[in-house]
């Protein structure tokens, strides 16, 4: 045998294909077969190999292996959604603790910390994160956690996480990023001081809307104790299943961004230009107001885009509802192209005077782009204009 080839010399997606994912010991299978099993024997009292199926799952630790390479990570803990991932992160913290956010924030993350794990002692501040001042003097406070979405959802807003990080460690505050709208094949917060990374793996890291799951890498070996802890304790475990199709639709991560990307690439040139656009953001984009800041820290920007119609709210809800091809339906990074109205849908649990204050008016509009053909879906996008008023 020649010599091996260690991991960090592996591209990206020579990664997602093999990192973790070794052919079978007993029957050469390439892929890794799905164990449906809760129980275990043991050897003797308390010896041995895996207990029970809500903390140990022989499909855990290939799968954590390769969601560990896709973050340049040292560590990962697979969970059964990306809420599961927040709770989990939320439950390292005690009563009295606080936690720093953005205002503009996923509208489930709201809804748990603010109406789950506010009720249990912790506190929540939202503030601009691209205001490192404000950031600064709120650190002096001694929170204990930092909490990042970038890009944001759904404005799309991007935070310099190597300012961020730096702050934090200079108060002593853990750095968590929900990376779920870059996906780890674009972004990296690991690598730019970052201490957590969390994931919906529901959405880019599945990508065929066809299972919900998370998971969170770290290089800190205690935190992912913590957080293995967490699963156990709490019941925040996936199935088996669902860790089999994770790791198929990982294999395809790498092709799926690309072509993520060129899509969204083609409907914001094409919204660009439409007159009922009044702002559309998209961070790969020299108008959007982070750009600058994305393509220092991204190696792409995704394929989601923002819109705000020159529309009321009915006329955009009527709008959205009349797509043939681009689906009305809440999540995201699926190779099906979706559509969503946050007033209404994803962030209607946010109290409206809330959501104005922070930019999420009734006429914003989300998309996820998918892989389709861009001219089917510039065709669907120009009918469904023709059709409504």
């Amino acid at each position: 045998m020649g010599k091996v080839i260690p991991l960090s010399e592996l591209g990206y997606a020579t990664r997602a294909i093999h990192a973790g994912q070794r052919p079978n010991e007993l029957t050469g299978a390439i892929v890794s077969p799905i164990h449906q099993c809760a129980v275990y024997a043991q050897k003797y009292p308390g010896e041995f190999q895996y207990d029970y199926g809500r903390s140990m799952n022989p499909g855990y630790y290939g799968l954590e292996e390769t969601l560990a390479a896709l973050e340049f990570a040292q560590y990962a803990t697979v969970f059964s959604s990306g809420v599961a991932t927040m709770s989990a992160v939320m439950s390292t913290l005690k009563g009295g603790d606080r936690v720093i956010m953005p205002t503009d924030v996923y509208g489930g993350t709201y809804r748990l910390f603010k109406q789950i794990f506010e009720k249990f002692g912790v506190s929540y501040t939202q503030i601009d994160l691209n205001d490192l001042n404000a950031v600064e003097d709120s650190l002096r406070a001694r929170p204990q956690m930092l909490y990042i979405e970038t890009p944001t959802n759904p404005l799309l807003a991007v935070y310099d996480l190597v300012a961020l990080s730096g702050l934090a460690k200079k108060y002593g505050a853990i750095s968590v990023v929900d990376n779920t709208f870059a996906s780890p094949y674009f972004q990296n917060p690991l690598k730019l001081g970052i201490d957590v990374v969390l994931h919906s793996c529901s959405k880019y890291i599945g990508g065929h809307s066809d299972i919900v799951g998370g998971a969170v890498m770290t290089n800190d070996k205690e935190y992912r104790e913590k957080l293995d802890f967490a699963r156990k304790s709490i019941g925040l475990h996936p199935d088996p299943f669902t860790m089999f199709l994770m790791r198929r639709g990982i294999k395809t991560l790498p092709l799926r961004m690309q072509r993520h990307q060129e899509n969204a690439f083609a409907l914001a040139r094409y919204f660009e230009k439409h007159p009922l656009v009044e702002r559309l953001l998209y961070p790969g984009l020299p108008s959007h107001p982070q750009h600058h800041i994305a393509k220092k820290q991204m190696t792409g920007f995704s394929g989601m885009l923002t819109v705000f119609f020159k529309l009321t709210n009915d006329q955009a809800k009527k709008l959205i509802s009349s797509f043939q091809i681009i689906t009305l339906a809440e999540s995201l990074g699926a190779v099906e192209s979706l559509v969503e109205h946050p007033a209404s849908m994803t962030h209607q649990k946010i109290p409206k005077e809330v959501r104005e204050k922070h930019g999420l008016t009734d006429g914003l509009i989300r998309f996820s782009v998918g892989t389709e053909d861009s001219k089917d879906l510039i065709a669907d996008l120009q009918q469904a204009f023709a059709s409504s008023p």
